[in-house]
């Protein structure tokens, strides 16, 4: 008997039928959307009655006034720090640490690091809503049992300190990612440049500058770009924590967003934020790519 023949393009409709049902959902559930929050954009809608007002670009127009957005927005940037910069420090710190160690239980110390990566946000809001606790919280409880009672705040509830003390929640969370990306980056780095590097009397610090850090290229351009998205699109973690207070000095875009939805009716004005925020989010991303393949061919 003649073999099975494999007809030309036989190949290629096999691996279409394997990524069809992701296709599919990923059209039913995220593409088609993303053009249904695009087109109600344009529109004045309460997102209940079936009268829907074409404004065009009025809805745009108008954010770009709108004194809660523009200032929620800013607290987006500056959560960068605490969602991107200093996770990543952190995780090249503990990937440098752990990935060359050899001392004993180090894929426990791992385990461990990693942990608030696999946690819900809403349960980690919820925990360090606890800890931030004024009255019965463990921090202010152990500052108070050191001796430290006048560094005691509402940490939450502080106009200055709130914002900081969220994105520190952040930070928890984050670095755990980094540092499993940096880890995962690091096993293809041959370990002859480290002792290469240990014979010219290079320290560990110099080895992290100038070999471990180049060589996560890759890993942290992927890094930055899923941190800083993080960061703009966050919602679940001030809305558990603080719902935006005091005073909106957490307020964040997913706040404004869902305020202007679900308490304000102003469903096409929402549209319009959400669109702009993805906008903001995929020219950020192609800026970070476009620098990286950049900085690759100069090389």
């Amino acid at each position: 008997m003649q073999p099975n023949r494999a007809y030309p393009g036989e190949k290629k409709w096999k691996g279409w039928l394997y990524v069809l049902p992701g296709l599919l959902v990923y059209l039913v559930f995220t593409f088609i959307p993303i053009l249904e929050t695009i087109r109600t954009s344009f529109y004045r809608w309460d997102g209940f009655s079936s009268e829907k007002i074409f404004v065009g670009l009025e809805n745009y127009a108008r954010l770009f006034t709108d004194n809660d957005f523009l200032r929620a927005f800013s607290h987006n940037l500056v959560f960068i720090i605490f969602y991107c910069l200093i996770p990543i420090l952190i995780g090249l710190a503990l990937a440098s640490l752990l990935g060359r160690g050899k001392l004993p239980g180090m894929n426990f110390f791992r385990t461990v690091l990693f942990l608030p990566q696999v946690i819900s946000m809403v349960v980690v809001g919820v925990i360090w809503r606890w800890i931030f606790n004024p009255t019965f919280g463990p921090l202010n409880l152990a500052l108070r049992a050191l001796g430290l009672g006048h560094l005691t705040r509402a940490w939450l509830g502080d106009f200055t300190l709130a914002l900081p003390a969220v994105g520190s929640i952040a930070t928890w969370v984050e670095y755990g990612f980094c540092m499993i990306l940096f880890l995962a980056g690091m096993q293809r780095i041959p370990e002859e440049y480290y002792e290469a590097s240990s014979l010219d009397g290079a320290s560990r610090f110099q080895q992290l500058i100038h070999i471990t850090i180049p060589s996560l290229r890759p890993e942290i351009v992927v890094a930055m770009i899923t941190t800083i998205i993080a960061a703009l699109r966050v919602f679940d973690l001030v809305y558990v924590t603080t719902r935006g207070g005091p005073g909106n000095s957490t307020l964040v875009a997913g706040i404004v967003i869902y305020r202007a939805a679900f308490l304000q009716n102003q469903t096409g004005y929402a549209a319009a934020l959400a669109t702009v925020l993805m906008l903001i989010i995929l020219a950020i991303s192609l800026l970070i790519r476009h620098f990286q393949s950049q900085t690759v061919e100069l090389e």
